[in-house]
């Protein structure tokens, strides 16, 4: 009796170590998961406070693998040298007179949106390097021109980031510069004046040469724009600049263009994506926002151009006055040889 007694005790004893077991594994897979789970929603948290709150528009968006089916880029067009890697986009080489661009083949019919273009500016200038790129929301697509290697005269916004300065424009700000212009086709991008005459805004922007990819955000919502970098590696936007009053039609075309001159540098895109940002009902006006002309309402007039002053004695004007001078000097000494050698003549003459 005793040990039928020890036996079922022994059993239950066993059964009893065996569910706490089970329930003290079952309560530390529980707890792993919570845990789990709210350093997820942490994470995915700090990524949209970086990113956005709402969702990306694949049809208007360029990330890896690029290529579809061949070597096409499904939704998007490249143009010039732009060549396309495993790793990345290069819009122009470190090389001179390189035009190259990239442009998306879907219009985009989003009021409010938010453009972010992940790229790399980087060469072997230490000093000198150019010229830069610009990040288009324009209606025309695919046209190869001046600025930056898109077309001027062009309708949209552009978004440049200068790398080169020609000092010849009225301003005191340093290179990388960014800076936005709204165009309604009658504005042309002054190079020479570094495009100060028509720009909206602009802020120095040191983004070569880093190790890490670089980030710029173009936010256009409820008339707004802003402009904000990510140039540090902190997975936090920075904001370069913001203007109120700026119109943007509806289905525009978004493009990636750069342009290489006498200076050069590599313009490498590694993605952009466009995430449609949400329209609230007390936004919603029912204006057909594919009819309006882009404009700003703190649109600066554009300035006549005005060529810097001619120098008063260019390199060639002085050398052929030097040489006329030298010449008139020349003559001038063997006319007075000739001048004293008579005059000793007639002086001999006499004392004959």
């Amino acid at each position: 009796m005793f040990l039928i007694f020890l036996l079922i005790w022994n059993h239950h004893q066993l059964t009893s170590v065996r569910y706490w077991r089970k329930s003290a594994k079952m309560y530390f897979n529980f707890f792993s998961s919570v845990i789990l789970l709210s350093r997820y929603l942490s994470v995915i948290n700090s990524q949209s406070q970086w990113n956005t709150r709402d969702f990306m528009k694949r049809e208007h968006s360029l990330i890896k693998p690029y290529y579809g089916s061949g070597i096409d880029i499904p939704f998007w067009q490249f143009t010039g040298s732009t060549i396309v890697t495993p790793n990345y986009i290069r819009l122009v080489d470190d090389s001179q007179s390189k035009r190259g661009a990239i442009w998306n083949t879907m219009p985009v019919t989003s009021r409010n949106w938010d453009i972010q273009v992940q790229f790399k500016v980087h060469g072997k200038g230490k000093d000198l390097f150019g010229d830069g790129f610009a990040i288009w929301y324009a209606k025309d697509r695919l046209i190869d021109g001046p600025v930056f290697g898109s077309k001027d005269l062009f309708e949209g916004l552009a978004i440049i980031l200068d790398t080169y300065s020609n000092h010849n424009g009225p301003h005191n700000h340093q290179h990388p510069y960014i800076s936005a212009m709204i165009n309604n086709g009658s504005l042309s991008y002054d190079h020479d004046r570094d495009g100060t005459h028509t720009q909206l805004a602009g802020c120095e922007a040191k983004f070569r040469n880093f190790d890490h990819d670089t980030y710029i955000s173009i936010k256009y919502e409820n008339d707004i724009l802003t402009v904000s970098t990510d140039f540090e590696n902190k997975a936090a936007w920075k904001e370069c600049f913001q203007v109120k009053g700026v119109r943007l039609p509806t289905g525009y075309y978004i493009g990636v263009s750069a342009t290489t001159g006498d200076l050069s540098d590599n313009h490498d895109i590694m993605s952009i994506r466009l995430y449609e940002l949400d329209l609230g009902v007390e936004d919603y006006t029912g204006e057909d926002r594919s009819k309006i002309i882009p404009s700003a309402s703190y649109f600066e007039a554009p300035r006549d151009h005005v060529d810097d002053p001619p120098s008063s004695m260019s390199g060639t004007k002085l050398f052929f006055l030097m040489l006329g001078a030298s010449i008139l000097i020349v003559v001038c000494i063997v006319l007075g040889i000739m001048f004293y050698q008579k005059q000793q003549e007639k002086s001999r003459k006499r004392f004959y």
